[in-house]
């Protein structure tokens, strides 16, 4: 004889054993994950030290070279703060899914070449083709992580060793043929960027949106595919994190008075990976901050300007290489301090269904200890005294009869 009960065949969240349909309004990942919301407070904090800094670094480029921050020269800084902006962001949003797109340097790079070589076709046609060329190439991208299910950041690598391929086919740097000047609209182009990270990072700290982002990260076995919504999610992702990086490298090139000159862009990958890292963005995937990027972004922009006027001769490398193990340092406080607090589970109470999602709540079922149920033992028999039976008053008696 089979009993139904509401959510009784339901998958149970291992560590809990409580059922994933109640779970899912509280656990971030409710399928494997631990009990609890995210906490920010971890990011609040690493972003008032990199606030900090930037003051810090900011107040010294002011006493080294207080032209730099006035005019024309502040204007190129905040654009080569909005390319290397772009580039993070590119590498966050990748990072963000579980899905690190490596190839972005040399995107950014590929871009910058045929923007030099083809400006002068015009802004839109220029900047447009590449753009589709990159949403194309992020599509393959795509199909590659998502249908072979392989880590982002070793198909992102095979993509980048193509585009270099591309790239090599230049053996001398390219003047730029157009005559775009992204200096002429600094303000907007750094307040766009601005906006975009930031409201970013405020739309990524919503749990429900930073669980839908998130999806694709591994929970059990890397290999183990995450659903046809966790493809969809990560395979918009890389598209968009391709094609950022190639508008990227239009608005270096063009902001950049001298050649474009052909390398492997491999050096900016690091760089935007570690500047992301650097802003909080955890290297696993679905934790991340609201300000961290912008801020990370604009701190490492003004010290590869404070770096020349102090004669200092720094690369990308070096740079990123920095950013990059400061990152996973970062990366490791924000996963250990950034979890769920200990002790919710005790907390959790049922809300709802978990199928039709109505917000009626079920009474918790009571467990049963023994099934079948037994019945009542029925209690001992009292002994009986023989000269009390009734027998004995209801009966005939001898001596009357006698006595008859």
């Amino acid at each position: 004889m089979a009993y139904e009960e509401s959510g009784r065949d339901r998958p149970v969240e291992p560590s809990s054993g409580v059922p994933a349909a109640v779970l899912e309004n509280v656990f971030d990942d409710p399928a494997h994950g631990e009990p609890g919301r995210d906490r920010l407070g971890v990011h609040v904090g690493w972003e008032f030290l990199l606030l900090a800094g930037l003051a810090a670094l900011g107040w010294l480029l002011w006493r080294a070279d207080p032209d730099v921050l006035r005019g024309a020269a502040l204007r190129t800084l905040l654009v080569n703060a909005v390319g290397l902006g772009l580039l993070a962001l590119s590498a966050g949003l990748s990072l963000r899914t579980a899905a690190p797109n490596l190839a972005v340097g040399p995107v950014a790079v590929a871009a910058a070449l045929h923007y030099a070589e083809q400006g002068d076709r015009g802004l839109a046609a220029s900047v447009g083709s590449a753009a589709v060329a990159a949403a194309l190439g992020g599509l393959v991208l795509a199909l590659a992580v998502v249908v072979l299910q392989v880590p982002g950041w070793a198909a992102s690598l095979a993509g980048a060793a193509a585009v270099v391929v591309y790239i090599e086919r230049r053996s001398a740097p390219v003047l730029v043929q157009g005559d775009y000047e992204p200096a002429r609209s600094a303000g907007y182009l750094f307040a766009g960027f601005a906006a975009v990270a930031v409201l970013g990072g405020v739309f990524g700290a919503i749990r429900s949106i930073r669980k839908l982002v998130g999806r694709y990260r591994p929970v059990a076995d890397p290999a183990r595919r995450r659903g046809a919504l966790a493809a969809v999610i990560t395979a918009f992702a890389l598209i968009c994190s391709t094609v950022l990086a190639a508008l990227a490298g239009t608005l270096l090139a063009a902001n950049n008075p001298g050649p474009v000159t052909p390398d492997s862009g491999l050096d900016w990958s690091l760089l935007a990976v570690g500047v992301s890292l650097l802003g909080g963005t955890s290297a696993y995937g679905r934790r991340g901050g609201v300000f961290g990027t912008v801020l990370a972004v604009s701190l490492v922009t003004v010290f590869l300007t404070y770096a020349p006027e102090r004669g200092w001769t720094v690369s990308l490398w070096a740079v990123g290489g920095v950013a990059f193990g400061v990152g996973l340092v970062v990366t490791r406080l924000v996963e250990t301090f950034g979890r769920p607090r200990p002790g919710n589970l005790d907390k959790l109470e049922p809300v709802g269904d978990g199928t039709i999602s109505t917000g009626w709540t079920m009474a918790r079922s009571q467990p049963a200890d023994n099934w079948p149920p037994t019945l009542p033992t029925p209690p001992a028999p009292q002994p009986v005294d023989p000269w009390r039976d009734p027998r004995w008053e209801d009966g005939p008696r001898r001596w009357d009869a006698d006595d008859r």
